[in-house]
């Protein structure tokens, strides 16, 4: 079953787009960005498991960024 939950701040993200570009936020973008850091944590996830810890750390989430 997959989670559904909004996992930001959704009064946040859309000051930020709105400060930084000037543009509105659709409604839908908050459940698009949240399944993309699922997605991210997923793999910060896995990574942390193969290294042998019970903890995910900032450096679990570089691979999976653009620099």
């Amino acid at each position: 079953m997959e989670n559904k939950e909004v996992l930001v701040v959704v009064s946040k993200l859309k000051n930020y787009i709105k400060a930084e570009s000037g543009m509105n936020t659709s409604g839908n973008v908050a459940p698009a960005i949240s399944q993309i850091i699922r997605m991210l944590c997923d793999s910060a996830m896995e990574k942390a498991k193969s290294d042998g810890r019970k903890t995910v750390m900032d450096r679990d989430f570089e691979s999976g960024m653009a620099h």
